[in-house]
């Protein structure tokens, strides 16, 4: 695993920088404008073009070289970066320049990491997998230590400039490492007629790969239905804590590097040894792990409750994520993992961009003014999760972490997806 750690070490530190910056602006967007659409937005923007993208990135990262792509979308990422501080510098930032950036970026965010999650297969044995898979969490969760406590001092001394050329120093890293690193190219299947119907054909091998083999069909189901739940709550999460704290951003700091030194524990553990044997189980258990944590967090009104709550459902994160992902690895051929990934991505970021998309107007619309003092809940929920700014966050917060553990309860009921 010599040559990935290497890859992963560079990878590593982008992923701080652009931590960095995310938490940077996620502080500037709430500041402007207080309202969770707005946030929510930018998330959602993100989504629509990898969903757009993903059947045709597929057939990108199957018949181009996995590590040409890598590099291009970390120098995307770089420059759209650039874009942005020079805007800020010169004061002419504006919410819209945020969407058309992370829209473009979401694009090239998408064929690099099809790419690298390809690459897995070529770079080690399959024994591998699950350690291969956990230490990509780890990465991102160790980014989720340092940067939010990072980014949280730094804000307030060298400004979203300051951040966004921190962010740039490690794009740099990342794609001299990268550079350094050979990555094995699977043999590519020759199309000696490229007509229409053969194009078509490579569109839709994904869904018929998926579609024919059912247990991967229940798996994709079930995680689909997961990330939806989660990304509503995902929407909300950050303007939940600078709402119920008066817009501390080191508060909100200290809760994200919680969640980073939990995901971090997780992955170690995971690195270590390897994963449960059966790694359906380690999947579900660790979706359970996740909403129960998350149910407690929403209910939560102080740091006591926030941190233990916040580390605990993040360990299980590279738990049930590295199961998911070596079983994917195990039963798709690498030689076509480009094509069934992206299936695989499209269904999940869908999911993923409807719930963004409702999370807003839910929270903005009804659940806030439902949770003032006046609100028609508050005299229900108020006695246990409070009442005022961030209340109605905090109960739908808790509703779609409900919505988490259903979905772990209902895999375990699926033969199908138990046995598969």
């Amino acid at each position: 695993m010599q040559k990935f750690i290497q890859l992963w070490l560079g990878q590593t530190a982008s992923m701080i920088g652009s931590a960095m910056s995310a938490f940077a602006l996620t502080i500037w967007i709430w500041e402007s404008t207080s309202q969770v659409t707005a946030l929510a937005l930018l998330m959602f923007f993100i989504q629509l073009p990898r969903i757009l993208l993903a059947p045709v990135a597929g057939i990108l990262v199957d018949r181009w070289n996995r590590k040409f792509l890598m590099a291009i979308g970390d120098a995307v990422s770089a420059l759209l970066t650039l874009a942005i501080l020079l805007l800020y510098i010169s004061q002419n930032l504006q919410l819209w320049h945020l969407y058309v950036a992370g829209a473009v970026n979401g694009i090239f965010d998408q064929i690099q990491q099809l790419a690298y999650s390809a690459a897995i297969a070529t770079m080690m044995p399959e024994k591998h997998y699950s350690r291969a898979s956990s230490l990509s969490f780890l990465a991102s969760y160790g980014a989720s230590i340092i940067a939010p406590t990072l980014a949280g001092i730094l804000y307030s001394a060298i400004g979203l400039s300051g951040i966004f050329t921190i962010d740039l120093a490690t794009f740099t890293i990342a794609i001299a490492t990268l550079v350094s690193v050979k990555i094995p190219q699977p043999a590519i299947a020759s199309n000696p007629q490229p007509t229409r119907f053969h194009l078509w054909q490579e569109l839709i091998f994904g869904f018929r790969y998926i579609v024919e083999r059912p247990s991967l069909l229940a798996l994709l189901v079930s995680v689909s239905l997961f990330w939806f739940a989660h990304d509503i709550g995902a929407a909300l999460y950050s303007p939940m804590i600078l709402a119920r704290t008066g817009n501390n951003a080191r508060i909100l700091g200290t809760i994200l590097s919680a969640a980073g030194a939990g995901g971090v524990l997780g992955g170690s553990i995971v690195s270590i040894w390897g994963g449960p044997k059966r790694r359906i189980r380690g999947f579900l258990l660790g979706m359970a792990g996740a909403g129960l944590s998350k149910i407690v967090f929403a209910f939560g009104q102080a740091l006591s409750i926030w941190i233990p709550a916040q580390f605990c459902s993040s360990f299980n994160f590279p738990i049930l994520g590295s199961s998911s992902e070596a079983i994917w690895l195990a039963k798709v051929a690498p030689e076509v993992q480009g094509r069934v990934f992206a299936t695989r991505a499209l269904i999940v970021q869908l999911a993923s961009a409807i719930g963004l998309s409702i999370a807003g107007p839910l929270a903005d619309r009804i659940f806030e003014p439902a949770m003032q003092p006046s609100g028609f809940l508050a005299g229900i929920f108020g006695p246990i999760i409070g009442t005022g700014a961030g209340a109605g966050m905090a109960l739908l917060y808790a509703i779609t972490s409900l919505g988490l553990l259903l979905v772990a309860v209902g895999g375990y009921a699926s033969r199908l997806l138990r046995d598969g």
